[in-house]
Protein backbone atom coordinates (compact mmCIF):
# COMPACT_ATOMS: atom_id res chain seq x y z
CA UNK A 1 0.00 0.00 0.00
CA UNK A 2 1.30 3.62 -1.42
CA UNK A 3 2.27 5.64 1.55
CA UNK A 4 0.02 8.93 2.10
CA UNK A 5 1.65 11.87 0.88
CA UNK A 6 2.91 14.58 3.77
CA UNK A 7 0.79 17.71 2.72
CA UNK A 8 2.47 20.69 3.40
CA UNK A 9 0.44 23.80 3.87
CA UNK A 10 1.45 27.59 3.28
CA UNK A 11 -0.34 29.34 5.96
CA UNK A 12 -0.06 32.72 4.75
CA UNK A 13 -1.38 35.44 7.72
CA UNK A 14 -0.87 39.57 9.28
CA UNK A 15 -1.01 41.77 5.92
CA UNK A 16 -1.40 45.77 5.92
CA UNK A 17 -5.17 45.83 6.66
CA UNK A 18 -7.29 46.91 9.62
CA UNK A 19 -7.62 43.79 10.43
CA UNK A 20 -4.03 42.56 11.01
CA UNK A 21 -4.35 41.73 14.70
CA UNK A 22 -7.38 39.55 13.94
CA UNK A 23 -5.59 37.57 11.06
CA UNK A 24 -2.84 36.54 13.49
CA UNK A 25 -5.04 35.27 15.96
CA UNK A 26 -7.06 33.06 13.30
CA UNK A 27 -3.97 31.47 11.69
CA UNK A 28 -2.72 30.67 15.78
CA UNK A 29 -6.08 28.83 16.03
CA UNK A 30 -5.82 27.26 12.61
CA UNK A 31 -2.17 26.38 12.87
CA UNK A 32 -2.47 24.52 16.52
CA UNK A 33 -5.21 22.56 14.69
CA UNK A 34 -2.92 21.23 11.75
CA UNK A 35 -0.21 20.24 14.66
CA UNK A 36 -3.37 18.19 16.20
CA UNK A 37 -2.60 15.64 13.23
CA UNK A 38 0.01 13.11 12.44
CA UNK A 39 3.50 14.76 11.71
CA UNK A 40 3.31 13.00 8.08
CA UNK A 41 -0.31 14.09 7.35
CA UNK A 42 0.37 17.71 6.98
CA UNK A 43 3.34 19.85 7.81
CA UNK A 44 2.71 23.65 8.35
CA UNK A 45 4.79 26.16 6.87
CA UNK A 46 4.23 29.43 7.75
CA UNK A 47 4.59 33.01 6.20
CA UNK A 48 3.68 36.11 8.24
CA UNK A 49 3.51 40.15 6.38
CA UNK A 50 3.83 42.93 8.22
CA UNK A 51 1.27 45.80 8.57
CA UNK A 52 4.01 47.07 5.97
CA UNK A 53 3.33 44.35 3.33
CA UNK A 54 7.05 42.80 3.85
CA UNK A 55 6.74 38.71 3.77
CA UNK A 56 9.03 37.22 6.99
CA UNK A 57 9.61 33.13 6.00
CA UNK A 58 9.05 30.27 8.68
CA UNK A 59 11.17 30.99 11.38
CA UNK A 60 10.32 34.38 12.05
CA UNK A 61 6.60 33.11 11.27
CA UNK A 62 6.08 30.58 13.45
CA UNK A 63 7.79 32.36 16.37
CA UNK A 64 4.89 34.76 16.02
CA UNK A 65 2.44 31.70 15.98
CA UNK A 66 3.75 30.66 19.11
CA UNK A 67 3.85 34.14 20.86
CA UNK A 68 7.54 33.77 21.17
CA UNK A 69 9.37 37.32 21.55
CA UNK A 70 11.55 37.58 18.80
CA UNK A 71 12.31 41.41 18.17
CA UNK A 72 8.73 42.08 17.40
CA UNK A 73 9.51 46.04 16.72
CA UNK A 74 12.30 44.80 14.21
CA UNK A 75 10.14 42.76 12.29
CA UNK A 76 7.15 45.42 12.07
CA UNK A 77 10.15 48.33 11.09
CA UNK A 78 11.79 45.92 8.91
CA UNK A 79 12.64 47.53 5.85
CA UNK A 80 14.12 45.20 2.66
CA UNK A 81 16.90 46.10 0.91
CA UNK A 82 14.85 45.65 -2.21
CA UNK A 83 11.46 44.84 -3.94
CA UNK A 84 11.85 41.56 -4.19
CA UNK A 85 9.25 40.14 -1.37
CA UNK A 86 9.98 36.98 -2.29
CA UNK A 87 13.66 36.71 -2.26
CA UNK A 88 13.88 35.43 1.35
CA UNK A 89 11.35 33.18 1.77
CA UNK A 90 11.14 29.35 0.27
CA UNK A 91 7.73 28.52 -1.66
CA UNK A 92 8.58 25.57 -3.45
CA UNK A 93 7.81 22.60 -0.94
CA UNK A 94 4.00 24.23 -0.49
CA UNK A 95 1.31 22.01 -1.76
CA UNK A 96 -1.58 23.69 -0.51
CA UNK A 97 -2.23 27.51 0.58
CA UNK A 98 -3.62 28.54 3.33
CA UNK A 99 -4.41 32.78 3.23
CA UNK A 100 -6.39 34.05 5.97
CA UNK A 101 -5.64 37.53 5.99
CA UNK A 102 -8.82 39.66 6.44
CA UNK A 103 -9.79 42.75 4.87
CA UNK A 104 -8.02 44.59 2.03
CA UNK A 105 -4.76 42.79 0.38
CA UNK A 106 -6.38 39.11 2.02
CA UNK A 107 -9.84 39.15 0.99
CA UNK A 108 -10.43 41.09 -1.97
CA UNK A 109 -8.34 38.87 -4.54
CA UNK A 110 -5.28 40.67 -4.52
CA UNK A 111 -3.34 37.40 -2.86
CA UNK A 112 -5.76 35.04 -4.56
CA UNK A 113 -3.73 36.36 -7.35
CA UNK A 114 -0.43 35.55 -6.67
CA UNK A 115 -1.27 32.69 -5.09
CA UNK A 116 -2.51 31.40 -8.44
CA UNK A 117 0.33 32.73 -10.01
CA UNK A 118 2.36 29.72 -7.61
CA UNK A 119 0.16 26.96 -9.72
CA UNK A 120 -0.26 25.64 -6.27
CA UNK A 121 -4.12 25.15 -5.26
CA UNK A 122 -5.35 27.62 -2.19
CA UNK A 123 -8.30 27.36 0.49
CA UNK A 124 -10.84 29.61 -0.45
CA UNK A 125 -12.18 31.57 -3.60
CA UNK A 126 -10.26 32.63 -6.37
CA UNK A 127 -9.86 36.30 -7.44
CA UNK A 128 -13.37 37.16 -8.94
CA UNK A 129 -15.16 35.77 -5.97
CA UNK A 130 -13.16 37.49 -3.26
CA UNK A 131 -13.27 40.75 -5.00
CA UNK A 132 -17.06 40.86 -5.73
CA UNK A 133 -17.67 39.84 -1.86
CA UNK A 134 -15.45 41.97 -0.10
CA UNK A 135 -16.91 45.02 -2.44
CA UNK A 136 -20.34 45.32 -0.55
CA UNK A 137 -21.59 47.55 -3.56
CA UNK A 138 -20.63 45.30 -6.19
CA UNK A 139 -22.02 42.64 -4.10
CA UNK A 140 -25.22 44.07 -3.38
CA UNK A 141 -25.88 45.56 -7.02
CA UNK A 142 -25.61 42.12 -8.01
CA UNK A 143 -27.77 40.09 -6.04
CA UNK A 144 -30.15 43.01 -6.76
CA UNK A 145 -30.87 41.83 -9.90
CA UNK A 146 -31.31 38.10 -8.73
CA UNK A 147 -34.10 39.43 -6.58
CA UNK A 148 -32.08 39.08 -3.18
CA UNK A 149 -33.87 40.46 -0.38
CA UNK A 150 -31.58 43.40 0.70
CA UNK A 151 -32.29 46.36 3.24
CA UNK A 152 -32.97 49.44 1.56
CA UNK A 153 -29.09 51.47 0.32
CA UNK A 154 -27.29 53.80 -1.56
CA UNK A 155 -23.71 54.26 -2.31
CA UNK A 156 -21.00 57.20 -3.63
CA UNK A 157 -17.75 56.47 -5.35
CA UNK A 158 -15.87 59.52 -4.09
CA UNK A 159 -14.23 61.83 -6.72
CA UNK A 160 -10.67 62.59 -4.38
CA UNK A 161 -10.35 65.86 -5.96
CA UNK A 162 -14.30 67.08 -4.33
CA UNK A 163 -14.59 64.74 -1.88
CA UNK A 164 -15.87 67.15 0.71
CA UNK A 165 -18.48 68.51 -1.97
CA UNK A 166 -19.63 64.79 -2.92
CA UNK A 167 -20.04 63.93 0.66
CA UNK A 168 -22.26 66.41 1.24
CA UNK A 169 -23.86 65.79 -1.70
CA UNK A 170 -24.41 61.98 -0.71
CA UNK A 171 -25.52 63.61 3.07
CA UNK A 172 -28.74 64.94 1.40
CA UNK A 173 -29.58 61.67 -0.99
CA UNK A 174 -29.44 59.64 2.53
CA UNK A 175 -31.75 62.26 4.78
CA UNK A 176 -34.12 62.73 1.69
CA UNK A 177 -34.30 58.64 0.54
CA UNK A 178 -33.32 56.59 3.78
CA UNK A 179 -35.08 56.04 7.27
CA UNK A 180 -33.22 56.29 10.60
CA UNK A 181 -31.25 55.11 11.93
CA UNK A 182 -28.51 54.51 9.07
CA UNK A 183 -25.44 52.68 8.80
CA UNK A 184 -22.80 54.10 7.13
CA UNK A 185 -19.97 51.21 6.40
CA UNK A 186 -16.85 51.55 3.59
CA UNK A 187 -17.76 49.35 1.16
CA UNK A 188 -14.16 47.50 1.52
CA UNK A 189 -13.60 46.88 4.92
CA UNK A 190 -14.26 44.17 7.16
CA UNK A 191 -14.78 43.49 11.32
CA UNK A 192 -17.08 46.74 11.68
CA UNK A 193 -14.09 48.38 10.94
CA UNK A 194 -14.79 52.02 9.97
CA UNK A 195 -18.71 51.50 10.24
CA UNK A 196 -21.25 54.11 12.30
CA UNK A 197 -24.87 54.02 13.46
CA UNK A 198 -26.28 57.29 12.70
CA UNK A 199 -29.05 58.44 14.44
CA UNK A 200 -29.97 61.42 12.94
CA UNK A 201 -28.84 63.93 10.10
CA UNK A 202 -26.44 66.00 12.17
CA UNK A 203 -24.14 62.55 12.78
CA UNK A 204 -24.17 61.61 8.80
CA UNK A 205 -20.82 63.76 7.68
CA UNK A 206 -18.85 62.59 10.61
CA UNK A 207 -19.66 59.06 9.98
CA UNK A 208 -18.82 59.76 6.21
CA UNK A 209 -15.68 61.21 7.12
CA UNK A 210 -14.84 58.23 8.79
CA UNK A 211 -15.95 55.69 6.16
CA UNK A 212 -13.78 57.76 3.55
CA UNK A 213 -10.68 57.33 5.66
CA UNK A 214 -10.77 53.62 5.33
CA UNK A 215 -12.40 53.69 1.37
CA UNK A 216 -13.52 56.03 -1.33
CA UNK A 217 -16.54 53.90 -1.98
CA UNK A 218 -19.24 54.05 0.80
CA UNK A 219 -22.45 52.43 1.66
CA UNK A 220 -25.49 53.83 3.64
CA UNK A 221 -27.98 51.25 4.64
CA UNK A 222 -31.34 51.79 6.52
CA UNK A 223 -30.99 50.12 10.11
CA UNK A 224 -33.90 47.62 11.05
CA UNK A 225 -34.70 46.04 13.82
CA UNK A 226 -33.33 42.50 13.29
CA UNK A 227 -32.09 39.40 14.87
CA UNK A 228 -28.63 38.86 13.50
CA UNK A 229 -27.95 35.60 11.61
CA UNK A 230 -24.76 34.00 9.96
CA UNK A 231 -24.41 30.80 7.70
CA UNK A 232 -21.90 28.77 6.83
CA UNK A 233 -20.42 27.67 3.80
CA UNK A 234 -17.76 25.27 2.06
CA UNK A 235 -17.27 23.35 -1.17
CA UNK A 236 -16.74 23.69 -4.78
CA UNK A 237 -19.10 22.69 -7.55
CA UNK A 238 -21.36 21.56 -4.73
CA UNK A 239 -21.75 23.65 -1.76
CA UNK A 240 -23.22 22.79 1.84
CA UNK A 241 -24.35 24.98 5.03
CA UNK A 242 -23.93 24.94 8.43
CA UNK A 243 -26.15 25.11 10.74
CA UNK A 244 -27.39 28.61 11.35
CA UNK A 245 -26.28 30.49 14.40
CA UNK A 246 -27.43 34.18 15.97
CA UNK A 247 -25.31 36.40 18.07
CA UNK A 248 -26.80 38.34 20.46
CA UNK A 249 -24.52 41.45 21.84
CA UNK A 250 -25.74 44.38 24.48
CA UNK A 251 -23.68 46.88 22.42
CA UNK A 252 -26.03 49.16 20.85
CA UNK A 253 -24.81 46.93 17.45
CA UNK A 254 -22.64 44.48 16.40
CA UNK A 255 -19.20 46.45 16.26
CA UNK A 256 -15.80 45.58 16.14
CA UNK A 257 -15.37 45.67 20.33
CA UNK A 258 -18.48 43.68 20.86
CA UNK A 259 -17.01 40.74 18.08
CA UNK A 260 -13.28 40.51 19.50
CA UNK A 261 -13.28 42.50 22.96
CA UNK A 262 -16.70 41.90 24.60
CA UNK A 263 -17.41 38.41 26.61
CA UNK A 264 -20.71 38.54 27.33
CA UNK A 265 -22.12 38.08 24.08
CA UNK A 266 -24.49 35.21 23.41
CA UNK A 267 -23.80 32.67 20.61
CA UNK A 268 -26.67 30.32 19.97
CA UNK A 269 -26.02 27.36 17.72
CA UNK A 270 -28.64 26.42 16.35
CA UNK A 271 -30.52 29.57 16.39
CA UNK A 272 -33.96 29.21 17.27
CA UNK A 273 -35.89 29.92 13.91
CA UNK A 274 -38.41 28.07 12.09
CA UNK A 275 -37.89 25.54 9.75
CA UNK A 276 -38.79 27.76 6.79
CA UNK A 277 -36.23 30.49 7.97
CA UNK A 278 -33.58 28.36 8.43
CA UNK A 279 -33.67 26.89 4.72
CA UNK A 280 -34.60 30.27 3.64
CA UNK A 281 -31.27 31.22 4.83
CA UNK A 282 -29.38 28.11 3.45
CA UNK A 283 -31.10 28.40 -0.22
CA UNK A 284 -29.75 32.20 0.22
CA UNK A 285 -26.52 31.50 0.98
CA UNK A 286 -26.05 28.90 -1.47
CA UNK A 287 -27.81 31.36 -4.07
CA UNK A 288 -25.66 34.01 -3.64
CA UNK A 289 -22.02 32.56 -3.62
CA UNK A 290 -23.26 31.03 -6.83
CA UNK A 291 -24.07 34.48 -8.08
CA UNK A 292 -20.70 35.90 -6.67
CA UNK A 293 -18.89 32.82 -8.21
CA UNK A 294 -17.82 32.34 -3.89
CA UNK A 295 -16.45 29.34 -2.98
CA UNK A 296 -14.31 27.02 -0.65
CA UNK A 297 -14.92 28.63 2.56
CA UNK A 298 -17.24 31.81 3.59
CA UNK A 299 -19.50 32.72 6.13
CA UNK A 300 -23.11 35.05 4.76
CA UNK A 301 -24.67 36.82 7.51
CA UNK A 302 -28.22 37.95 7.46
CA UNK A 303 -30.71 39.91 9.35
CA UNK A 304 -33.95 38.51 10.61
CA UNK A 305 -36.89 40.79 11.10
CA UNK A 306 -38.84 39.17 13.20
CA UNK A 307 -42.24 40.97 12.65
CA UNK A 308 -42.74 40.90 9.40
CA UNK A 309 -40.65 37.26 8.95
CA UNK A 310 -38.60 38.90 6.50
CA UNK A 311 -34.81 37.76 5.78
CA UNK A 312 -32.19 39.99 4.46
CA UNK A 313 -28.57 39.20 2.92
CA UNK A 314 -26.16 42.00 4.99
CA UNK A 315 -22.80 40.68 3.95
CA UNK A 316 -20.59 37.51 2.63
CA UNK A 317 -17.13 36.79 4.23
CA UNK A 318 -14.97 35.17 1.85
CA UNK A 319 -12.07 34.52 4.31
CA UNK A 320 -13.90 34.25 7.51
CA UNK A 321 -12.04 34.58 10.59
CA UNK A 322 -10.98 31.33 12.72
CA UNK A 323 -10.62 33.33 16.19
CA UNK A 324 -11.53 32.09 19.27
CA UNK A 325 -14.63 34.26 19.26
CA UNK A 326 -15.32 33.73 15.47
CA UNK A 327 -18.72 32.10 14.21
CA UNK A 328 -17.34 29.99 11.28
CA UNK A 329 -15.74 27.85 13.16
CA UNK A 330 -18.23 27.54 16.17
CA UNK A 331 -20.77 26.69 13.05
CA UNK A 332 -19.34 23.84 11.93
CA UNK A 333 -18.26 22.53 15.26
CA UNK A 334 -22.29 22.51 15.80
CA UNK A 335 -22.53 20.91 12.50
CA UNK A 336 -20.32 17.88 13.45
CA UNK A 337 -17.13 19.04 12.43
CA UNK A 338 -13.90 19.76 15.08
CA UNK A 339 -11.60 22.94 13.77
CA UNK A 340 -9.23 20.13 13.10
CA UNK A 341 -11.70 18.57 10.95
CA UNK A 342 -12.75 21.66 9.70
CA UNK A 343 -9.46 22.65 8.17
CA UNK A 344 -8.78 18.97 6.83
CA UNK A 345 -11.91 19.39 5.05
CA UNK A 346 -11.13 22.69 3.59
CA UNK A 347 -7.44 21.00 2.25
CA UNK A 348 -9.54 18.44 0.65
CA UNK A 349 -11.89 20.88 -1.18
CA UNK A 350 -9.02 23.05 -2.44
CA UNK A 351 -7.03 19.81 -3.51
CA UNK A 352 -10.20 18.43 -5.51
CA UNK A 353 -11.08 21.64 -7.50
Amino acid sequence: MQKKKTKCIGLVFGGVSNEHDVSVNSAKNIYKAFLSFKKDDYVVKAFYINRSGNWFDNQISESILNDVPSGCSKIENYTPKNNNFLENININDIDVWFPIIHGANGEDGTIQGFLKMTQKPFIGSGILGSALGMDKIAMKQILSHLDIPQVKYLYINLNIDSAEKHLQEFSNQIMQNLSFPVFIKPANSGSSLGISKVKNKNEIYDALLKASKIDTRIIAEEGYEVRELECGVMGKSELITSKIGEVRYETDWYNYESKYSINNNQIIIPAKVDIEIEEKIKNLTIKSCKALNIFGFARADFFFEEKTNKVFLNEINTIPGFTNKSMFPMLWKASGLEIDQLVAKLVDIAIDY
